[in-house]
């Protein structure tokens, strides 16, 4: 079987972020430096607490989902069904990797519509690059991609300084907006709008929200440098990457929580928007912090499928269910009975 460069890079992708060190070298994603104010008479018992909260017009037992990762090769048939069935399981949303190989060829289809065979009821969100979407007219070809994964939403990953550090990236962003508005107008589902890891500022929110977007995924700067990725299929080792001029990009974003906290304050103005806070999510406490900064649910990709590739699926599922606990516990220390308490709940800042 051909092996296009499209299913090449996805599996590298997949072995460089579960094998190699690709964290921010000198910039973390800022949740580390807030804090809850304890409330020692939370006037509730443990029992009350409901993490319950709803993802694109579903339920959901927590305010989290799996974050998209990969698909378009042929171990992420293998990947993905593991990780629909946990969430499946769990009854939390994810969202497949990035749909661009499906556009190609029908290879390796399977790879995403498993993830709907095995999870038939979960949120799910199909994906596109944004260098796609602006050579768009119309929106059959992503129509078919939502078919693909009988998706409940279809997100656009924004994720210029990827492409442009790619030696085989497509750095023509001319245009993206436009097509954003169009798939705006013109699918019969919501469009969330992601960054990959740089983040999202409140300028560039505030352009969405004006063409009709309300779901925006932050995903910012912390957590896995996708700078560092392509560093590193480029140069093989880390210490090898001194001299490539990409190396000085390899901190480069807006850390999660000041991307988090510049687009929650556009919701005085939109009540509507949904923001999703992703971008170095590693415990429960991250995503409390992340909805009491105002966040709506948050996002998870790299954890995830590291786990599940060294511990396996039971591995992943003990891994949610500590970020529950932990979720559970900074809810009753607060007092917070539901998620929508807990977004009123103040974060101070570590002197």
């Amino acid at each position: 079987m051909k092996t296009s460069r499209t299913t090449s890079r996805k599996q590298q992708h997949v072995e460089i972020t579960v094998g190699k060190d690709v964290s921010f070298r000198g910039k973390s994603t800022g949740f580390e430096h807030w804090e809850f104010q304890h409330n020692a008479l939370p006037e509730l018992d443990v029992s009350e607490v409901n993490t319950a909260t709803t993802f694109l017009g579903k339920s959901v037992s927590l305010p989290l989902f799996i974050s998209s990762m990969t698909g378009g090769y042929k171990d992420a048939a293998r990947i993905n069904r593991l990780l629909a069935e946990v969430c499946a399981e769990r009854g939390i949303g994810m969202g497949v990797g990035s749909q661009r190989q499906a556009m190609e060829d029908g290879t390796f289809h399977k790879t995403f519509s498993v993830v709907r065979e095995v999870a038939p009821d979960i949120p799910l969100f199909g994906n596109i690059g944004a260098a796609e979407v602006a050579k768009q007219k119309d929106p059959s070809k992503m129509q078919k991609l939502v078919d693909l994964v009988r998706a409940d939403a279809f997100a656009v990953h924004l994720n210029p300084l990827q492409e442009f550090l790619q030696p085989e990236g497509n750095p023509e962003f001319r245009g993206v907006l436009d097509g954003i508005a169009m798939m705006v107008k013109r699918l019969p589902i919501p469009v969330i709008v992601k960054e990959i890891g740089a983040g999202i500022s409140m300028s560039v929110a505030r352009r969405l929200v004006d063409v009709g977007v309300t779901i925006i995924d932050v995903a910012g700067a912390g957590g896995t440098s996708w700078a560092g990725v392509e560093i590193l299929r480029r140069n093989g080792a880390r210490e090898k990457a001194q001299n490539d001029f990409a190396s000085g990009f390899w901190d480069w974003g807006i850390p999660t929580v000041d991307a988090l906290r510049q687009v929650c304050s556009l919701k005085t103005q939109h009540p509507l928007l949904t923001v999703l806070s992703s971008g170095g999510i590693s415990s429960g406490m991250d995503v409390a912090k992340s909805i009491a900064f105002g966040g709506d649910l948050a996002g998870a990709a790299r954890p995830m499928i590291k786990t599940l590739e060294v511990s396996g699926k039971k591995g992943l599922l003990a891994m949610i269910h500590r970020w529950e606990m932990e979720l559970r516990g900074a809810m009753f220390l607060t007092g917070s009975r539901t998620v929508k308490e807990l977004r009123e709940q103040r974060l101070v800042l570590r002197s």
